[in-house]
């Protein structure tokens, strides 16, 4: 039988408070600086990605923790606004909501503030097996925001395969800094696509060259899917290095692109696309989630994102791969090139 859901995605959702670009330094001293926007958005790396997947055309669910607060219900009815099913999303009595203040920059660049919440309460009763089953493909976010989640998540990704599933998982940033490899390396083993940025990439691997630290990390066992800005973006596997360039943007607010990106990968694959396919499918989301404020509001369509991939990279192949496509009757398979 047909599961039930294309992606199952587990991690952060919260509320994020955006506002910039601030023209300098921020100032403390009781100074009062003004901006050019502020907005309260969907945010939460998870979250994001989900919305992003189910606005390409992939059945989605999510799994994770809300507060019993008016912060949790924005979330959670923002997420099925788009789409995504949260019959999984607990609401935690006596925990606020996570919530986030993003200071963007006008050179693209951006502070986070994050008050976790209930965030760090997360862990591996909040994924029911059930929902695993009903799920082709498994992808976490925020690893390091969830440390119950994070010690466990080996063996929910093992389930998944288990479960005929394949996985993915981006770390996203680690605010102590200290990119614990003993935390990591377990999961990586049972990982089939790592989504970091660039920078992500080479903390994970202690690697400052970004191609090195990609091959160090494909070498714990995932095919290692790079964000790199206005380079593109890269992936490596076993045997290959395979580049795409970025595709063209005017960006108004660069939060959430990385988020976009992994929707766009993770969607491409599930509908068989080869790898370099895939991987400017997923630049092309992440580029034309930049046109407007926030994470959501821009994230493209399926026919958005081809036509948007085909400017940069005109042998985009929306054929189905068969070494990826699904057959109900076996588990998905993503081939490590």
């Amino acid at each position: 039988m047909t599961k039930p859901f294309d992606l199952l995605v587990v991690g952060d959702a919260n509320p994020d408070v955006v506002v910039g670009p601030l023209r300098g330094p921020l100032r403390f001293g009781q100074r009062e600086q003004l901006v050019e926007h502020g907005g309260l958005v969907l945010g939460g790396s998870a979250a994001i990605m989900a919305c992003g997947a189910a606005r390409l055309g992939l059945r989605v669910a999510f799994a994770g923790r809300v507060g019993d607060d008016p912060a949790g219900a924005f979330v959670r009815a923002a997420l099925a606004a788009r789409g995504v099913d949260v019959g999984s999303l607990v609401t935690v009595p006596g925990l606020p909501t996570p919530l986030t203040t993003v200071v963007t920059a006008g050179d693209g660049d951006r502070a986070i503030l994050t008050a976790p919440g209930c965030l760090t309460s997360t862990g591996p009763e909040d994924v029911p097996r059930d929902l695993v089953a009903a799920a082709r493909h498994v992808h976490a976010a925020s690893f390091f925001l969830m440390p119950r989640l994070a010690r466990s998540l080996a063996v929910l990704f093992a389930l998944a395969h288990d479960l005929g599933a394949t996985t993915s998982l981006d770390t996203n940033d680690d605010p102590a800094g200290r990119w614990d490899k003993g935390l990591v390396d377990p999961v990586l083993k049972v990982t089939d696509v790592l989504l970091p940025n660039a920078a992500e990439a080479c903390a994970l691997a202690g690697e400052p060259q970004l191609v090195l630290a990609a091959a160090f990390l494909a070498g714990r066992g995932p095919t290692v899917v790079v964000k790199d800005g206005a380079d593109g973006a890269l992936a490596c596997g076993a045997t290959r290095l395979t580049r795409v360039p970025a595709a063209p943007a005017d960006p108004v607010d660069t939060v959430g692109a990385g988020d976009s990106f992994d929707a766009g990968f993770v969607a491409a694959r599930l509908r068989g696309l080869d790898l370099p396919s895939s991987l400017a499918v997923a630049a092309a989301c992440g580029s034309l989630s930049t046109r407007a404020h926030g994470g959501t509001a821009a994230q493209p369509t399926w026919d958005e994102a081809v036509a948007a991939a085909r400017h940069v990279f005109p042998d985009v192949n929306t054929a189905p791969n068969h070494r990826t496509s699904h057959d109900p009757s076996t588990p998905d398979t993503w081939s490590r090139t």
